[in-house]
């Protein structure tokens, strides 16, 4: 009997120890170099202000801010592995590995580019390993059946339906100017789903798609693609491509004087740190979709409060597109496995099912964050914002507009 009664005492006493964990260590990873490097390191530097905000006690009304560590696992602090993939799969999977057998990560975390994200997170899904995502777009990511992966971002779908409506909207405004679509993108895997997913949509809203380019991502040249756009002259055109492919679209649309009157990108280069600083002049009018931008402060006061912290571990730098989305995804994991008061990656993964996040408690103007059955958040909501005077304005949801749409876009001539 006295046998039977030291079992159960020494079996609780471990099951107390597992729930008081004194770590809960998560895998990061990000593009640290490469040509969107400085993207991942403000991606990381969300992250890091995530882990500052909930291991120390700060005077922010969020969840997990006022007190030290998480409470659900006994004061536990949370500490980060952080990984680069520079922007290869192959590199995603060899960290994710790593962190998972080496590092003995509870959780992944990343990775930006979607065919990272999707290669990368198939490793944690054969160790039972929670992935949340908090900002790759390919729709397709919550569609393969896994059961440990979590998107807290809008996907290209749902952002290429705000484009739409916006240009419905725009239309009912403006006496149906907009009637053609052009389309451009990058050839990976987030390039071709956004493509395919803006020329289905365009379809079954009764536009024409007057030209679909797909070209070969990192590209040298896109003369001949921009050629074949100017010749069509769209009344709106959709680009999909990162930093340096957006980068040459612009030097080369203006080189051949090819003026779209509209131009909705679907983020990714057109919202990275470097675009309006290196572009110039060169951006205005450029309208991007993204489900963030700073003169939401106005409506979300946690953006200002965040941000200061931020710019402590951004080296001065202001948050943006990918680092709030970053910070949203991180916050939604640590609130569950906070709420999961384990480390076990099973029952963080439940948590994770249950998670339900009010929207008051968010950066973002999302309507809260709580996951459907294939790991999606169902409650997402972007916004398009245009280049103004050399800054991003909200301008679309018209409730949430900061500024009036510039239409058409300025020709050369005039920038």
């Amino acid at each position: 009997m006295k046998k039977i009664i030291l079992s159960t005492l020494l079996a609780l006493i471990c099951a107390s120890a597992a729930n008081a964990a004194t770590e809960v260590k998560i895998g990061v990873l990000y593009p640290l170099t490469g040509p969107v490097a400085q993207v991942g390191k403000d991606a990381v530097a969300a992250v890091q202000t995530a882990v500052d905000i909930i291991n120390n006690s700060h005077d922010i009304d969020m969840p997990l801010a006022k007190e030290r560590g998480l409470s659900g696992l006994g004061g536990a602090k949370i500490s980060i592995v952080v990984g680069d993939h520079g922007g290869k799969p192959e590199v995603g999977v060899g960290e994710t590995e790593k962190m998972i057998n080496s590092d003995k990560v509870h959780a992944m975390f990343g990775a930006y580019y979607s065919s990272v994200t999707g290669a990368a997170s198939q490793v944690a899904e054969r160790a039972r390993i929670p992935w949340v995502n908090g900002e790759s777009t390919s729709p397709k990511l919550t569609t393969r059946g896994f059961k440990y992966f979590f998107r807290v971002t809008p996907h290209d779908g749902e952002f290429t339906q705000l484009m739409f409506e916006f240009i419905n909207d725009f239309n009912s405004k403006n006496n149906n100017k907009i009637k053609t679509v052009g389309i451009i993108h990058e050839d990976t895997l987030w390039g071709s789903d956004s493509g395919g997913t803006q020329e289905k949509m365009a379809k079954q809203e009764g536009f024409e798609v007057v030209e679909k380019i797909s070209y070969k991502a990192k590209t040298t040249t896109l003369s001949s693609e921009v050629q074949r756009l100017k010749a069509k002259d769209s009344d709106v055109l959709l680009p999909s491509s990162y930093t340096s492919d957006a980068f040459l679209f612009l030097n080369t649309a203006k080189e051949l004087d090819y003026n779209p009157k509209l131009l909705v990108a679907q983020n990714a280069g057109y919202t990275d740190p470097k675009f309006i600083e290196t572009m110039g002049s060169k951006a205005e009018g450029i309208i991007t979709r993204s489900p963030f931008n700073t003169d939401l402060a106005k409506t979300i006061p946690l953006i200002g409060e965040v941000n200061e912290l931020f710019k402590i571990h951004s080296g001065g730098r202001d948050l943006s597109d990918v680092p709030a989305r970053a910070f949203t995804g991180f916050m939604a994991l640590a609130n569950a496995i906070n709420n999961a008061g384990s480390t076990d990656p099973k029952k963080i993964q439940q948590a994770l099912q249950e998670l339900d996040m009010s929207s008051k408690s968010l950066i973002v103007p999302y309507r809260g964050i709580k996951f459907g059955a294939d790991g999606q958040n169902t409650k997402t909501r972007g916004i398009l914002m245009q280049v103004q005077n050399g800054k991003y304005c909200t301008v679309y949801p018209f409730e949430l507009a900061a500024c009036e749409l510039m239409y058409p876009m300025p020709s050369w001539s005039e920038k």
